[in-house]
């Protein structure tokens, strides 16, 4: 499994997995999912858009989902 970081890429409005500074995922889709660490344990979880066109994590409660520590 790889690890890295929730990021948002403005120029796609979707969010983004960085690996590394040149290694990216490519861009999440709604229904993608992974694992995502909250309070020190991994969560599986999936992205997904709201009426509102905001993303957000299923089971997950978090204000702002860049940095999160994912894993896929």
């Amino acid at each position: 499994m790889k690890q890295g970081a929730l990021i948002f890429d403005e120029t796609t409005d979707r969010y983004d997995i960085r690996f590394d500074l040149a290694d990216y995922y490519g861009g999440l889709h709604c229904g993608d999912c992974f694992d995502v660490m909250i309070g020190g344990k991994w969560k599986p979880t999936r992205i997904e858009m709201n009426m509102e066109q905001e993303w957000y994590l299923v089971g997950v409660r978090a204000g702002d989902l860049n940095g999160l520590r994912v894993r896929l």
